[in-house]
């Protein structure tokens, strides 16, 4: 528009992506402008502008839609952005519809709809499609439709990403691209182009497979693949190594005697390249594998190949030398090593041997049966060895080095010496063969065309000897110039010109009898450069490709350079051609000019050069053509009806041009059509030709096109004229502009009516306008609009339409349609299938032209037709291949996309269903392999085709039968095809599958019987591979079995889909999409994709794992929680599962308005107030914003509510200014980002002038982690104010007041608050508030989560460098466990490293470790709340042990005067690699020792030795699993080389001297004995002092209390109380299940009297019990001797590396039972909270009291129940401790301490132990249990002069037990101490041991057996005793309490105790009178005992343990649990 910028906007103005200018609503004013358009260069910024064009506007007239814009296809890469241009006129205004597909498109935020068309972003692949943009107003209706395509950008993947491999192996590379279509593929070896050659080929439809056959070691280096499509690439690199992979033996066996029948296994490892076959023999032959022979063998993932054979029950022929050899492509190893079967020796027959010289040969004296005395080999009657070449191993094997033929051919003979008298022997005959050498040679540097002759000689060697040559591993025939001849022992090569060709590697082979050797040399031809197409003068078309021809070749390759002169006249400079994407260099050298410009016009000049010679070059003129090209043309032009038009189109290009005027698809001949005159002028450098219409009629409103046409091109201008008639012409306005053939728009006016003329012309009518308005598979749906009817009616209509392929001769056609009618359906049309469509319209005249023909294609439609020619082929006893050929194409009704494979067993019992599998189409015949059949079992096969519309019908039912079992073994060929000895098997095999090289593989193994099995291994998951077996013996190779097929298994995927991306579309629908894995990686057929998701909710806590399947590459989620985060996978599966999951990809699902409310509260707080409270929705559904409160009086004549509003955190309002009496109604909503959610319950509430209680907060669960402080609200209104009291229910019927404390506190509106919350506080909390008016109440119930429960963790394998770990998960505290930590360190050290596990993993393998070391290992898990308890710290030894030296090496192998030679081979390293060897060595007699380090791979040499001398030798090698020591003496020769007699003692002089020494010896040894004796005793005493020292510190902090008072009693009757224990950490809670008592911070400890017990209740004697908890405490300390790393089973004190530094332990709970039995007094509870080391806090118990300890059963507090145990033996040891370190040390010295029982709760069967120590270490002596359990002690008093010193002492409390009691005591020593009594009863009823210590355990003991009990009014210890008390014997078994019931009445109760001062009387006599000693001041409440009396009490008192014993003499006893 002139001077005003246009750009598209949202107004009436708009540009088109291609540039055009679109007018909505065209105005009057817009005819005044100018128009041009004005583009600007995006990189020069050049600005060019157009001409200028004007606007014709004319009146608008109804008219219907026609497109003037649209598009046709575009490809668009993905994530780019598209517009599809559709822009249309007509009036009215046309509406614009979109479809993609025959579908409205779907609501997508990328998708924008404009008037200029369809806009696109961020587009995907599943945007591509067919679009359609429909245009419609009430006249009728256009359509323009485009096709999308969305191409990826290209991804190469190449595998493998790393190989190596060994020289002379098969190296396959796969380049798998994904994206566009279309590409290349070039493949580049270290920056150079790979060429094919004999060795490299290159495969596949795309080249996508690089083949390297034979490969060499110059193959090695990095290999890239490279895609190219158009303007992309993309590409991946491999790395090759190829290495020398033969054969070594890394792990075998050693040498072993066994026992008939007793099995044995041994073990073979090696490594190579590629993995080796390990085979097996024994004495040299190969063993049958049998019944009692049997082998497995599997290769590691580091590619060593481990063997095992298996024998079992061996007998003695299974003895002997046992072989092991690895083979494979390269080479071989063995290994060998003698197993003898005891039994009667004798000698196997023994086979002739052929060695070959040069090499080593081992014979084996082929010996069964065991002891033998020696094995002696002989040749010509002398004993060998008897040369430096012969070895004669202890097992009897002789050794031959360096074989030589003439010495070492001959009888050998073996003899074994069976008695000191008998000997046993047997021959061999040696045959010596003498392998070929190979004199070396060399190539001369040669030239092209010199001659060439090169021999080949073999100077040695046995004949006959075979010489071949090969070139580059291919066999040289001779022939195109090479001529070989061979004579004897030489062969020469002649060449008689050398040619390029001949560049190669030759190799020599020569072979014989004995060996096969070569000899490689390199023939390198160097060629100068020479053209082999030279450079021509070439012409190039404008805008073409062009090729400037230039091919050079020559050796090194030449390098060519292309260089440019521009002009026409003679080249002055050439300048390198820039190479650009416009211009590049072919391969052949060749320049290639994608487009040709006029610029490009000039001389060339291609150069080449090598290097060789002189450089060559060649010039050529490029001379530039211009095609045809129309520059001129009207777009659209109007002529009259019956008047003369013109239309002019301009050309320019090469001469001669030629203008073509075409009407529509025909061209316009002047000299048929009179009508029509064409005039053509050249003006200079156009053409201009000028189409003449006279007149134009109807017929001409067409497109007409003028075609410019010349030697190298075409052009085409379009012209669209429109005819009118007179009367139209006159209803119209002047149109604007200069001609009328000037560009613009004619509307008719709306205003004027067409005239009614009866002059009018009748002519035929117009041809309709046809769209196409519905096409389906077999039908379409046709509209149609008439336009000008020629001024008559219509009277009909016809239709014609036939195949597109055909001529409109075959055309079907539907004919007098009626007038009236302007659609129609046309049915029987074949599906897939091209149609052209046209109509006729017919008036009273005549029948109109044809209308636009339009094209269409039907839909598919399921196939009518099955797979034809069925076969099926049994492959395998389990596999069935089924081969077929797609149905016939006229019934495919499409494109076959796959099949369907239905199969059934059809064997009797069979169920008769079908099984399907499904498989895609691959081309017009398939194939396909059923695996996992029945053995021997017949199946029914039917196929099915399938097609986008569905699955067509299946063929005939076909059966075929597995094959045998067996039937797919090796069978030896018949007998008498055999012609020998058939000696093993060539089994070749290939890759059958597209793309592969077709080249066979070959194994080969050695035959073992007439039936043959072998395993084909590291083959290519499910690839089709033929077979083929061929027998060889001696004489050669036989002839191969027919090539067999089967198909390897489908595995699962091995790589996650690619490119997964979430998008979040509503609150609860997201889309997930993916790409399908790399085709390499998945493994079968790809069944599908599976969508694994799960909701991460904000509590931490994950929601339920769902997922979804699916074929498609997109999946919507629908139904998820609104606002949530969920956690996705995708993974793709086949038949044989699911593969790798993809990366977690997080989402969450966009906000949405809130549910209601959880619940709804309203209640009076005035006469004029009401409170409303309400709890959070359950679903918020995104962030709460705010809450609505509505009210409303439904009598009050306002319709409309009150609203309020308030914070999201508050969750009440007090409504004010009500009317007292009204009734109101009030409900609540809350607030998101969203909006408004849904309204909770409406509930009714009328203010009140006195309101009752009542709480407007609400009860419910309340979960929380521990350690957290909880506030549970309690909020209550009314008038008067109400109180409020909360309490804690203990029981169902009994509550608890809550009381203020440290750890509670009521604030005053009511909330309880709880700080630092354990497991304890866990309960129903309730609260009441009160008034006058009434009380309300509330339950809330407390949930508390605590760390999870220890794993149990187990050890599943080891190996040299890695220990796997297995475990089952404990409880999860309450919480789901997030996931693991495992920690693990050396044995000897604490330097702990930690390893983080994922929760689901329940396996893991910790690699990398040492060889051959003991490793602790242990592991926690992970919850919301925390780390829970470690588990029991488990130990593992890595495989390994420390090096020793082999007794089958010789240390020395040459000695002389000065030097020895040792060979330090035979170190065995003991499966770990030995780091260092010292070797020390010293003449005999000397102190000074010489040192020196070697290493184990070399011969170390001892220089500067004296002559004639002995030597002492020490050697230690050392390795990650210890060191290992070897000693030796050994002498060096004289001067003159004899060897020196042994050492001597002197004679004579000495024999005094000696008498004396023997004398005198046994004095000095008797007296260092003493001496010794005495030190061992004073050390133990000394260290037994220290631990006790250590121990008494230990058992203070441990039993140290500080008694306070505590006022509150406790209710209720004991309710099975519980104890829990874990000592030696410094934490107990005493508590009883009916409640507990609070202990304020600064109250630890509650004294309880015996008066408190004393209450009467009833008459019987009955237990009470107490519970001991202990909190969570992380503390420094451990136990003195470290308990954590004990093995199970093991006394931890007889480790000899006790840890000095303790590990931190986390113990926040453990459980176990109290029960104390009581007569006739009811109980108290004991609570007690132990809260700091060494603080002086506990328990108080009197003497009186017996307690027994076990694990509790209580299963509500299950979580709680966790006892701490760093290993089995570890609590035992514990506990035992804990009581025995509680003695002093003086009173230990004179006391004795017994085992009396131990019951082991876990064991199969019971353990008792029963032991005496006296003035000795108490307990290192004692069997520990290697599990916990229940163990019971007696400590013996002092002696009697020693009672003064014990007085303040702590001791147990008594026991005694009956003497049956220990009658199911294992074996062991028992103490005499409790079997001296007399008793009448039957020693030891005959009861099994468990049964036994139960019922003894449990039985009540004898009145004088009972524990003893203080009177209470004696007041020992301070504490008043109101009344006598009674103990009741008590029995503690594992996992419950016994108690059992008092005494007989008869029985008179036991004796007060004495007070301190006095001994205590016996049982039988009086009770004394009380004691005279008075009472410790502070009488209840006063603080008692000392650092050692909780459950050990001070006394001096006691029931003396026998009668023996008199008076002052005591004995205590204690359960241990």
């Amino acid at each position: 528009m002139d001077s005003v910028l246009i750009v598209s906007s949202e107004n009436r103005f708009f540009i088109t992506h291609h540039g055009g200018l679109y007018i909505s609503e065209v105005q009057k004013e817009d005819a005044l402008s100018t128009y041009r358009c004005i583009t600007k260069h995006k990189y020069s910024g050049e600005t060019r502008q157009s001409n200028g064009a004007r606007l014709s506007v004319t009146d608008p007239a109804e008219s219907i839609p026609t497109i003037l814009d649209g598009f046709h296809s575009q490809e668009v890469w993905a994530g780019h952005t598209v517009e599809l241009p559709c822009t249309a006129s007509g009036y009215p205004i046309p509406a614009i519809r979109w479809l993609k597909d025959g579908r409205p498109l779907p609501a997508d935020s990328r998708w924008t709809k404009r008037i200029t068309g369809l806009t696109i972003s961020d587009l995907r692949t599943e945007d591509s499609g067919t679009y359609i943009c429909e245009v419609t107003n009430t006249f009728g209706s256009a359509e323009a439709t485009g096709i999308l395509t969305v191409i990826d950008p290209l991804h190469v993947a190449l595998t493998p990403k790393k190989l190596k491999t060994g020289i002379g192996s098969t190296v396959i590379l796969s380049c798998a691209l994904t994206g566009s279509p279309e590409f290349t593929i070039r493949w580049y070896r270290n920056t150079e182009l790979v060429l094919p050659d004999e060795a490299i080929s290159i495969r596949g439809l795309s080249n996508e497979t690089l083949l390297i056959t034979s490969a060499q070691k110059s193959h090695s280096g990095a290999y890239q693949c490279f895609a190219t499509r158009k303007a992309q690439t993309a590409q991946d690199f491999a790395i090759i190594v190829l290495e020398d992979g033969t054969p070594r033996i890394i792990s075998s066996f050693s040498e072993k005697v066994v026992n008939p029948g007793e099995q044995f296994s041994l073990m073979c490892a090696a490594k190579g390249a590629p993995p080796p076959t390990v085979t097996w023999a024994l004495d040299d032959e190969p063993i049958v594998r049998d019944g009692s022979h049997r082998t497995n063998q599997y290769t590691m993932s580091d590619g060593t190949t481990i063997s095992h054979m298996n024998v079992t029950g061996p007998q003695i022929r299974d003895g002997g030398v046992y072989r092991c050899t690895a083979r494979n492509s390269v080479g071989s190893a063995e290994y060998q090593a003698r197993i003898n079967v005891r039994g009667p020796p004798s000698i196997r027959a023994m086979k002739n041997i052929t060695a070959v010289a040069g090499r080593d040969t081992l014979i084996n004296c082929r010996v069964i049966g065991y002891p033998y005395y020696s094995i002696k080999w002989y040749k010509d009657a002398l004993l060998l060895p008897d040369n430096h070449r012969q070895v004669v191993f202890e097992n009897g094997t002789l050794k031959l080095t360096d074989v030589q033929k003439g010495m070492d051919e001959g009888e050998y003979l073996c003899s074994v010496l069976i008695q000191p008298q008998l000997s046993i022997s047997q021959s061999v005959h040696v045959a010596v063969k003498v392998p070929p050498l190979i004199q070396p040679f060399e190539f001369p540097p040669a030239s092209i065309g010199q001659l060439l002759y090169i021999p080949c000689v073999v100077s040695s060697g046995d004949m006959p000897i075979r010489i071949t040559w090969r070139k580059d591993g291919q066999v040289i025939i001779s022939g195109s110039g090479v001529t070989i001849e061979s004579k004897e022992f030489m062969s020469s090569l002649q060449i008689s010109s050398v040619s390029l060709k001949h560049n190669g590697n030759y190799t020599c082979i020569a072979s014989n009898a004995a060996a096969t050797v070569s000899r490689e040399r390199q023939l390198i031809v160097r060629v100068p450069p020479r053209f082999v197409v030279q450079p021509n003068n070439q012409d190039g078309i404008y805008g073409k490709a062009g090729v400037l021809n230039c091919s050079v070749d020559g050796y090194p390759p030449p390098k060519v350079m292309w260089k440019h002169a521009k002009g026409s006249g003679n080249p002055q400079q050439y300048h390198p051609v820039p190479l650009t994407g416009r211009i590049q260099i072919l391969p052949n050298s060749s320049l290639l000019i994608r487009h040709v410009l006029e610029e490009d016009i000039g001389y060339y000049l291609c150069q080449a050069s090598n290097g060789v010679g002189t450089d060559i070059s060649k010039s050529m003129f490029l001379t530039v053509k211009i095609p045809a090209m129309i520059t001129s043309h009207p777009n659209t032009t109007i002529a009259i009806k019956g008047q003369a038009k013109e239309l002019n189109c301009t050309a320019r290009g090469e001469r001669p041009i030629i203008i073509r005027w075409e009407k529509g698809d025909t061209v316009i001949d002047p000299d048929r059509v009179m009508r029509y005159a064409i005039a053509t002028k050249d003006n200079g450098d156009e053409v201009v030709s000028t189409l003449k219409l006279k007149p134009a009629d109807r017929g001409d409103s067409v497109f007409f096109s003028c075609h410019a046409i010349n030697s190298y091109g075409e052009d085409r201008g379009l012209i669209q004229l429109t005819v009118q008639g007179q009367e139209e012409r006159q209803g119209q306005e002047t149109k604007l502009g200069s001609s009328a053939s000037e560009p613009g728009y004619w509307l008719p006016s709306e205003s004027l009516v067409r005239p009614l003329v009866t002059s009018t012309p009748r002519e035929p009518p117009d041809p309709p306008e046809l769209e196409i308005r519905e096409v389906k598979a077999r039908s379409m749906n046709l509209r149609w609009t008439q336009r000008f009817d020629g001024n008559s009616i219509i009277t009909g209509f016809d239709i014609e339409y036939k195949n597109k392929s055909d001529s409109w001769d075959f055309k079907q056609s539907t004919r007098n349609i009626s007038p009236t009618i302007n659609q129609a359906n046309i049915v029987d049309l074949h599906p897939a299938s091209v149609y052209s469509i046209r109509m006729y319209s017919f008036n009273k005249i005549g029948r109109s032209e044809p209308s636009k023909e339009l094209t269409i294609s039907t839909e598919e439609a399921a196939p009518d037709g099955p797979p034809m020619d069925v076969t099926l082929q049994p492959v395998t006893s389990q596999s069935i291949q089924v081969t077929w050929k797609a149905p016939k194409k006229e019934l495919q009704n499409g494109v076959i996309r796959g099949y369907q494979i239905g199969y059934r067993e059809n064997s009797p019992g069979s169920n008769g269903q079908y099984s399907i599998v499904e498989m895609k189409a691959t081309g017009d015949s398939e194939v396909y392999t059923l695996d996992n059949l029945k053995k021997f079992a017949q199946y029914g096969v039917v196929v099915q085709a399938f097609n986008r519309a569905g699955t067509g019908p299946s063929s005939s039912e076909i059966n075929a039968t597995t094959l045998e079992d067996g039937e797919g073994h090796l069978r030896a060929p018949k007998k008498e095809l055999q012609n020998g000895v058939i000696r093993g098997y060539q089994i070749g095999y290939r890759e059958n599958s597209p793309g592969s090289n077709g080249q066979y593989s070959i194994v080969e193994m050695k035959a073992t019987g007439d039936s043959e099995v072998y395993t084909l291994d590291n083959l290519k998951k499910f690839a089709q591979y033929g077979v083929v077996v061929q027998a060889f013996n001696r004489a050669g190779t036989g002839p191969s079995s027919s090539e067999i097929n089967a198909t390897t298994l489908e595995d699962v995927p091995s790589q996650p889909p690619e490119n997964v991306r979430a998008l979040s579309i509503t609150s609860d629908v997201a889309v997930i999409s993916w790409s399908e894995p790399p085709r390499s990686t998945l493994n079968g057929v790809l069944k599908g994709y599976r969508v694994i998701f799960w909701s991460l909710y904000v509590d931490g806590e994950w929601g339920e794992m769902q997922n979804i399947t699916t074929t498609r590459e997109r999946v919507e989620l629908r139904g998820m929680e609104k606002f949530t985060n969920y956690s996705v996978q995708v993974l793709a599966y086949t038949q044989a599962g699911d593969g790798v999951r993809s990366s977690v990809l997080y989402i969450q699902t966009k906000e949405d308005v809130p549910g209601p409310p959880a619940g709804i509260k309203a209640v009076p707080s005035s006469a004029s107030s009401v409170v409303v409270s309400w709890l959070p929705p359950t679903k918020p559904n995104g962030v709460i914003r705010k809450y609505t409160i509505f009210c409303s009086s439904p009598g009050s004549g306002q319709p409309a509510p009150s609203e309020y509003e308030t914070s999201p955190e508050q969750l009440f309002y007090r409504i004010a200014h009500l009317n007292r009496g009204q009734q109101y109604l009030l409900w609540v909503a809350a607030v998101t980002s969203a909006g408004r959610g849904n309204s909770s319950e409406k509930v009714t509430i009328e203010p009140a002038g006195k309101a009752p209680a009542k709480i407007i907060s609400f009860g419910g669960t309340v979960t929380t982690p521990w350690m957290k402080d909880v506030r549970l609200p309690c909020n209550s209104v009314g008038d008067p104010a109400p109180t409020v009291k909360w309490t804690k229910d203990s029981s169902e019927d009994s509550a608890i007041p809550v009381s203020m404390d440290g750890h509670r506190l009521i604030h005053t509106n009511g909330t309880l608050l709880l700080r630092a919350v354990k497991a304890e506080d866990s309960g129903y909390y309730t609260c009441t508030a009160t008034n006058t008016g009434g009380f309300d109440t509330i339950i809330v119930n407390l949930l508390v989560q605590v760390p999870p429960d220890q794993p149990r963790l187990t050890v599943s394998k080891t190996s040299a460098s890695s220990i796997t770990l297995t475990w089952i998960p404990g409880d999860n505290g309450g919480s789901s466990i997030r996931g693991f930590v495992l920690q693990y360190s050396v044995d000897n050290s604490e330097e702990w490293k930690d390893v983080f596990i994922s929760s689901g993993e329940r396996s893991f393998k910790l690699d990398s470790l040492k060889c051959g070391t003991w490793y602790k290992v242990k592991l926690a898990a992970k919850n919301s709340v925390g780390s829970g308890r470690i588990s029991e710290i488990i130990e593992a030894k890595t495989h390994g042990r420390e090096p020793s030296f082999s007794k089958d090496q010789h240390l020395f192998t040459h000695i002389n005067s000065t030097h020895a030679r040792l060979n330090l081979q035979g170190w065995n390293n003991g499966g770990c690699p030995i780091t260092a060897i010292v070797l020390e060595y010293r003449p005999k007699g000397t102190w000074a020792w010489q040192g020196l380090r070697a290493n184990n791979s070399a011969e170390v040499f001892l220089t500067e030795l004296r002559e004639a001398t002995w030597y002492e030798l020490r050697m230690r090698a050392c390795n990650s699993a210890g060191c290992g020591n070897e000693t030796a003496q050994f002498a060096t020769l004289d001067y003159d080389g004899s060897t020196i007699p042994p050492i001597k003692s002197a004679q004579g002089e000495g024999d005094d001297v000696k008498k004396l020494f023997t004398i005198g010896c046994p004095v000095i040894l008797a007296t260092l004995g003493v001496a010794l004796l005495f030190i061992v005793r004073k050390k133990r005493k000394e260290k037994r002092l220290k631990r006790l020292r250590d121990a008494k510190s230990l058992a203070e902090m441990l039993i140290s209390k500080n008694n306070r008072s505590f006022d509150t009693p406790v209710k209720g009757p004991p309710q099975g109380p519980r104890l829990h224990i874990d000592i030696p950490r410094v934490q107990l809670l005493i508590e009883d299940k009916e409640g507990i008592k609070q202990i304020g911070d600064d109250k630890a400890t509650i004294p309880v009297t015996d008066a408190e017990f004393s209450q009467a209740v009833n008459p019987q004697s009955f237990c009470t019990g107490v519970s001991l908890h202990h909190p969570a405490l992380i503390q420094s300390t451990g136990p003195l001797i470290d308990m954590s790393d004990i093995r199970p089973g093991t006394n931890p004190v007889s480790r000899k590396n006790v840890k000095s530094a303790h590990s931190t332990r986390n113990r926040y709970s453990s459980q176990w039972t109290l029960t104390k039995c009581q007569a006739s007094t009811p109980a108290r509870t004991l609570t007690s909270d132990w809260r700091t080391v060494g603080s002086q806090h506990g328990v108080t118990v009197t003497e009186s009291d017996s307690y027994s300890a076990s694990l509790s059963q209580d299963t509500d507090k299950g979580r709680n129940s966790m006892v701490s145990t760093e290993s089995a033996s570890s609590t035992y040891e514990e506990l035992a401790r804990a009581y025995e370190h509680a003695k002093l040390e003086e009173q230990l010295q004179h006391a004795k301490f017994e085992i009396t029982e131990c019951f082991i709760s876990d064991s199969s069967s019971d353990q008792m132990t029963t032991g005496t120590n006296e003035n000795a270490d108490s307990m290192t002596s004692m069997s520990t249990p290697s599990e916990p359990g229940i163990c019971r002690f007696t400590a013996s008093p002092p002696k009697p002069q020693d009672a003064d010193r014990g007085k303040n002492v702590a001791v147990p409390i008594p026991h005694r037990a009956n003497k049956s009691d220990y009658c199911n005591l294992p074996l062991y020593p028992k103490s005499e101490a409790f079997f001296r009594k007399a008793d009448g009863r039957e020693p030891c009823p005959v009861v099994p041991p468990r049964e036994a210590s139960i019922r003894n355990l449990a039985r009540t003991y004898h009145p004088q057996a009972r524990h003893l009990t203080l009177d209470p009014a004696s007041k020992p210890l301070g504490l008043p005793h109101p009344g006598p008390t009674t103990a009741t014997a008590t029995a503690t078994l594992p996992q419950r309490t016994l108690a059992m019931p008092a005494p007989p009445a008869g029985t008179a109760p036991p004796a007060p105790g004495p007070t301190p001062a006095e001994p205590p009387a016996p049982p039988s006599t009086a009770p004394p009178a009380p004691s005279t000693e008075p009472p410790r001041a502070g009488g209840p409440h006063t603080k008692m005992g000392g650092s050692r009396d909780s459950l050990l009490e001070m006394s001096t008192s006691g029931v003396g343990r026998s009668q023996k014993q008199g008076p002052g003499a005591y004995s205590k006893s204690y359960t241990l649990v």
